[in-house]
């Protein structure tokens, strides 16, 4: 499925190709966007734009074609006469010397300028906007005990980010995608947002995702190789590019989730922003085998051959009170340390 990064491209060609307000001639060889097409038909494009994966063409009169165009959606471009057509096009785009068609998508509707309002309301803050809203992002991902690799690809929440850009900015904070929300501290969500503003304006300037820094790949001159152009992202069983360690793929809400298990491991967390407790991960240490587990928590992303204690309590998510799992002792210490 097409980025962030590409979409707003697409809105960029878009005004490129049918700028200077000539009247576009709109139709349906397929059939099935007939009665959208002959409400803009005739019109000129007035605007474009994009949020998230979901892009807007403002048409003279107030409407706006909306496409989103999902896992096989695809628009081509040309010059002159429209070709012959070839495969099922949704919807036909012609000016006076250009054209654009479009195939496959999973939206293509015409809409109102408020539900054009309301489209976006639903939509998450977007890196490449300028009236995106990272604070508010980063308060709802901060809330949430889900993992911080599902939530970012949670389009509520951010929009535009794909598998690629989730893998590749989770790696390049060097954060564990397992990892709550509530383990990211303010200034860990600060600084994974620029990061994201920084690679998917480099992706819309380049037409591609390159994520790598010229000092990580093996090949440091020249134009960026393939198989260097990403860190983690589909190199599984491949050596990470800083440590070595073979990179791992694992599903996580559907998708496959691809991490360095050595360079993305939290050694320890902060759940709930407070600077006075930290939760250390057990198998980090020396000898993890040191501490036998109390609970378990966030068993529903654990690996299906992976086996737990039965005698040892085990939540999917986490529990509602640590009076129920806490050891007295380790309540006394938590009450001091909370004292200061």
């Amino acid at each position: 499925m097409p980025e962030g990064h590409t979409v707003h491209r697409l809105a960029r060609q878009h005004l490129n190709t049918f700028r200077g307000g000539d009247p576009i001639a709109v139709s349906s060889p397929q059939g099935r966007f007939a009665t959208g097409a002959r409400r803009l038909d005739g019109r000129p494009m007035i605007g474009a734009q994009a949020h998230g994966k979901h892009m807007f063409l403002h048409f003279d009169g107030g409407d706006w074609l909306h496409v989103h165009l999902g896992l096989y959606g695809k628009w081509t471009f040309g010059v002159g006469v429209p070709p012959v057509d070839r495969g099922a096009v949704r919807v036909r785009l012609v000016g006076n010397d250009a054209w654009a068609e479009l195939r496959a998508p999973i939206t293509c509707d015409v809409l109102s300028r408020q539900q054009v309002a309301e489209v976006r309301a639903g939509l998450g803050a977007d890196p490449l906007r300028r009236d995106a809203d990272p604070a508010r992002a980063g308060q709802r991902i901060r809330r949430s005990r889900t993992a911080l690799g599902a939530l970012l690809m949670q389009q509520e929440i951010v929009a535009g980010i794909g598998n690629v850009y989730r893998a590749e900015a989770l790696f390049r904070g060097r954060l564990d995608p397992w990892s709550p929300g509530t383990a990211l501290s303010a200034d860990g969500w600060d600084a994974l947002w620029t990061d994201l503003v920084v690679l998917l304006r480099d992706g819309v300037r380049r037409g591609r995702i390159v994520t790598t820094l010229r000092a990580d790949r093996p090949h440091r001159s020249g134009p960026v190789r393939d198989g260097e152009a990403h860190y983690v992202y589909r190199r599984t069983g491949m050596p990470c590019l800083i440590c070595g360690t073979p990179v791992l793929t694992e599903p996580m809400a559907g998708r496959n989730l691809y991490r360095c298990p050595t360079c993305q491991v939290a050694v320890w967390s902060d759940y709930g922003g407070r600077p006075y407790l930290r939760f250390v991960r057990a198998t980090t240490l020396d000898d993890p085998h040191a501490l036998a587990p109390d609970v378990h928590i966030f068993t529903r992303s654990k690996m299906p051959w992976v086996g737990l204690p039965p005698e040892v309590p085990a939540f999917e998510i986490f529990y509602d009170r640590m009076e129920d799992v806490w050891t007295a002792e380790a309540l006394v210490r938590r009450k001091a340390a909370a004292a200061g």
